[in-house]
């Protein structure tokens, strides 16, 4: 079984030979990833060390963030995004309180969702809050896998980390046909270049299991691309621009939610 404590060496080499390329690569965007990583992967090890309590923290806290940006995106009314952000982080909460009533809840929050703009009577535009309120309750559901997943969700969120800037470099570097009209400036070389490396790390930190390597090389880049979706569907570049070289949280959670959502599913 994946330990914590047995991840560390291997993540502190990671970003120490991450810390190196992004230096030598001197582009100002890659060594910004790496700071925002330098400080974010303590604290996710911290957290995760502490058990379930400590994982549903993180997530609550990461569902927080990432609902109030999301929220920004189509610029909902500011009671629609104070719901959003309560109503995501309700799942990872419950997913270590009371897994059993997960389902239910989930279904909850839904519907609280929903009803802002019912109850708000707003005739207008109300179809389209709903829509992307719903949307964000769905989005954000797989934060559960944080705490549900165990020690190995480390694994998966090193892996992901590292297939994306890998998918980044390899199509720099290769070239090739675009992957998507979601996103045109990537490649099928930089996809395949990110599989093969999240693979790789997944092997190496003894992880490599059918469902984590599905997340990985499926999961990851139909994320990146989904959200990719919304941010054209609303005309963003980014999330938010707060985040040093990475805009936002959901700008570097996006392919983590989908790989999480398959490592659920193929895992139990």
């Amino acid at each position: 079984m994946i330990e914590v404590a047995d991840l560390v060496p291997y993540l502190a080499g990671a970003l120490l030979v991450g810390g190196i390329a992004a230096a030598l690569s001197r582009r100002r965007e890659y060594v910004l990833r790496w700071c925002a990583w330098a400080l974010g992967v303590p604290i996710v090890v911290a957290a995760l060390y502490v058990g379930p309590g400590g994982a549903a923290v993180l997530a609550a806290a990461a569902g927080v963030a990432c609902a109030l940006e999301y929220g920004g995106l189509p610029r909902l009314p500011r009671l629609d995004r104070a719901v959003l952000a309560v109503a995501v982080p309700v799942a990872p909460v419950t997913a270590w309180l009371a897994p059993g009533q997960l389902p239910r809840v989930l279904v909850l929050t839904i519907v609280a969702v929903a009803l802002v703009p019912v109850l708000a009577g707003d005739a207008a535009g109300g179809l389209s809050r709903l829509c992307f309120g719903v949307l964000g309750v769905i989005w954000f559901a797989p934060l559960v896998g944080v705490v549900l997943l165990g020690p190995a969700v480390l694994a998966l969120f090193a892996a992901v980390s590292i297939a994306d800037i890998a998918a980044s470099f390899g199509g720099r570097l290769l070239g090739g046909p675009s992957l998507s009209p979601l996103s045109p400036a990537k490649r099928w070389s930089g996809l395949l270049a990110g599989a093969a490396a999240g693979l790789g790390t997944l092997a190496v930190l003894g992880a490599l299991t059918p469902a984590l390597a599905v997340a990985v090389a499926v999961g990851a880049p139909l994320g990146d691309l989904l959200e990719s979706m919304v941010k054209r569907g609303v005309e963003a570049k980014d999330s938010a621009s707060w985040l040093a070289g990475a805009g936002g949280l959901l700008d570097r959670l996006d392919s983590l939610l989908l790989a999480l959502l398959i490592a659920l599913l193929l895992s139990r």
